[in-house]
């Protein structure tokens, strides 16, 4: 009777099976067309947290403004954070900068072939620089996520909370004895994420039927895949409920900027108040900033759900007598042109376009 495979055995199998997947199924995505260690940066910080879809028409306009590490360190912030507006997350583009100025100082402008070195980066962890190391590179570094843990627990049927840091550590030192270099390196990065993304779904079904591990995957030869990975329960979001104030003055309307610390820090936004306030209690507001209502009116409510916390909104739109207060009075198309505004607000960046 043949032995057992350990879990070391059935990793390098799956590897190699995985990667003549891969070969044979990639998409053909922008990145993957020119894998320079500058491209796989921008495109791994962009994809965290982040769909694929949503990723690919930033990923182009990115690269067409700022095509090397020298451009992205010179670009003003405010400029930055346009071209990321909508992505979310936007201490991901500043630290993106950040790193380019560190590269642009000390590594002449190019990212290093090391990932200790690239660890050393603002932004930059254990799975981007290991995704950077292996398919920029050709270094034999896994990058483990969300995705690859889920591959791999249900491989190996692994009955441990994946929140833990000590079965991440576990996961990643048996790849890493799996793996090749050279080009092979980054063809089993780019497939254990493909085959998380496209066939060992989330939050849905596996479509093991599609997968090459199916004979090898101890979660699906016991019928089990849903069972995996383990992870524990999230907390519940805190909900905060605001007022978000559209004050207008002619054809402009009145934008701040966030504190630089915190949640969505530094960016713009409209003018808003813990609490959903009445009419009263909102001019009375309005009047605390030193200006003056003429006229104001509800315009209808938003919701926005970040990872720990939900904002739950009530739009007032104020005409005011003049422009004043410390606020910025722009135009719509000087706040759609110039403005970075987070999608948060997005509801209420339409209502100034005649939507309401």
């Amino acid at each position: 009777m043949p032995a057992e495979k350990t879990n070391k055995d059935r990793t390098g199998e799956a590897a190699a099976r995985i990667s003549e997947w891969y070969r044979a199924s990639r998409r053909l995505l922008p990145w993957r067309q020119d894998p320079t260690p500058y491209h796989t940066w921008i495109a791994e910080i962009m994809l965290q947290q982040t769909r694929i879809e949503a990723v690919i028409p930033y990923y182009t306009r990115f690269l067409e403004e700022l095509p090397d590490v020298p451009a992205l360190a010179a670009v003003p912030e405010d400029r930055l954070l346009k071209l990321w507006e909508g992505l979310g997350y936007y201490s991901r583009a500043r630290n993106l900068k950040k790193a380019a100025v560190l590269l642009t100082e000390n590594y002449g402008g190019e990212l290093p072939a090391s990932a200790a070195e690239l660890r050393k980066l603002p932004g930059i962890g254990e799975y981007t620089a290991g995704s950077i190391a292996s398919i920029a590179f050709g270094l034999p570094e896994p990058a483990v996520d969300g995705n690859v843990l889920r591959v791999m627990t249900r491989l190996l049927a692994c009955p441990d909370d994946i929140g833990k840091p000590v079965v991440r550590r576990e996961i990643t030192a048996l790849l890493r004895a799996a793996y090749p270099s050279g080009r092979e390196a980054g063809t089993l990065t780019e497939g254990l994420m493909e085959l998380g993304e496209t066939v060992c779904l989330p939050n849905a079904v596996p479509r093991c039927e599609f997968c090459p591990l199916r004979t090898i995957c101890l979660a699906h030869l016991a019928g089990e895949e849903l069972a995996y990975p383990v992870k524990a329960a999230p907390k519940p979001r805190r909900e905060e409920k605001k007022t978000v104030f559209l004050l207008r003055c002619g054809e402009r309307y009145a934008l701040r900027r966030r504190p630089e610390r915190g949640l969505l820090a530094g960016l713009w936004e409209f003018p808003n108040t813990e609490g959903q306030l009445n009419a009263q209690e909102a001019e009375r507001q309005v009047s605390d900033w030193g200006l003056q209502a003429e006229d104001l009116v509800f315009c209808g409510d938003a919701r926005h759900v970040f990872t720990h916390v939900e904002w739950q909104m009530t739009g007032v739109l104020v005409r005011c007598a003049k422009e004043g207060g410390e606020f910025s009075w722009c135009s719509p198309e000087e706040i759609a042109g110039s403005y970075s505004l987070p999608t948060a607000f997005r509801f209420y960046k339409e209502q100034i376009r005649g939507v309401c």
